[in-house]
């Protein structure tokens, strides 16, 4: 088992810091900014224990989720470049592809135990019940830059196809469709539901300052506050845009049974690219308790703008599926999209059953 094997290879002064109790409250903590994800950074370790890292990162994902993953992981060093190698954070190097954290809690082989791989535009929370994965959500994917410039003209960008599919189910909309699915002409400037535990009714999006573990204080409370008023101001939001995109449990947007077949298959396809990201085991059960087999139970929304390189946001949401996808930031550059389940997100609708079963 993977996260056995990692664990077996620590010392015991790291062990302490990847290894939680099943109940601990970090459990249920994540993020997607460059800040400490709690565990064990991959930076302090040997070579061949970063390998059992990885591996247990893998073991939870398919063969393209794995490649884009670590494709996301390497734009730390694109990041780096474009940034001019200044940013520094926790008194290191600010972008570093080694700056992904593994925390287990339990004990593997237990009846509930889960573990969690996180760090910049990458977080992966899985959890086991009774030698079952019961749940693999949150799980984020970003990309800064979204869009890359190879040799050759070639464009690198790992999260692209999550662009497009969404672009042609808009565009295959009709014009009264697509007045229903268009929540706003102003995208907001994040993932509405940001990084909290549980998905919420009303959640609307935090601002930067707040998807940090440490808060912030002083100068640099203050740049982030002033950075957040420029892209709210760039964006256009007002009070209206943020409620016409905050989160309800009754979905916003078009149904998915008011769509033609060409859209609805569209529906699917976006969902595939995102539940593809799994092992087809858990995919396959991803689209048996979600109806994304045809479409029919889900809701497609849409913010901003329709056109390519604009600010844009989408989100498509079910009983059991809700994905978010934003650009917005970085002269719409810089990408970030999640799959969650609002009713089983790390585990807590197995987990409850469990509970039930034993009391």
């Amino acid at each position: 088992m993977a996260a056995q094997a990692f664990l077996a290879s620590l010392r015991p002064e790291h062990l302490s810091t990847a290894a939680f109790g099943f109940d601990d409250d970090e459990r249920r903590r994540w993020f997607y900014t460059p800040t400490d994800h709690g565990g064990l950074a991959l930076s302090l370790l040997t070579p061949p224990q970063q390998r059992l890292g990885l591996q247990l990162l893998a073991s939870a994902l398919s063969g393209p989720g794995y490649a884009t993953a670590v494709a996301i992981m390497g734009l730390e060093n694109v990041l780096d470049r474009n940034e001019g190698w200044r940013n520094r954070a926790m008194g290191t190097r600010g972008r570093d592809p080694m700056r992904y954290y593994v925390s287990v809690f339990g004990t593997p082989g237990d009846r509930a135990w889960a573990w969690r791989v996180g760090g910049h535009h990458l977080s992966m929370s899985v959890t086991v019940v009774d030698g079952t994965v019961s749940s693999s959500t949150p799980l984020f994917f970003g990309a800064d830059p979204a869009e890359t410039v190879l040799m050759g003209g070639q464009l690198h960008r790992p999260l692209g196809s999550v662009e497009d599919v969404a672009r042609a189910l808009l565009r295959s909309l009709d014009d009264e469709q697509r007045a229903i699915a268009v929540l706003s002409d102003s995208a907001p400037s994040d993932i509405v539901m940001s990084n909290r535990s549980a998905v919420v009714d009303g959640a609307v999006p935090r601002v930067l300052a707040d998807i940090f573990r440490d808060p912030f204080t002083g100068a640099d409370l203050a740049r982030m506050q002033a950075g957040q008023a420029h892209l709210d101001a760039t964006l256009g939001a007002t009070e209206s845009s943020r409620a016409a995109v905050a989160y309800s449990t009754a979905p916003k947007g078009l149904a998915g049974s008011h769509m033609s077949t060409a859209s609805r298959l569209l529906l699917v396809e976006l969902v595939e690219q995102y539940v593809g990201r799994l092992p087809p085991e858990l995919s396959a059960a991803w689209h048996a308790r979600t109806g994304a087999t045809d479409g029919g139970s889900l809701s497609f929304a849409w913010a901003g703008s329709a056109s390519p390189r604009h600010p844009h946001y989408y989100r498509v949401q079910g009983p059991r599926l809700l994905l978010e996808y934003d650009n917005t930031q970085n002269d719409v550059n810089h990408v970030h999209s999640v799959l969650r389940d609002p009713l089983d997100d790390f585990g807590a609708d197995m987990l409850e059953q469990h509970y039930r079963a034993e009391h």
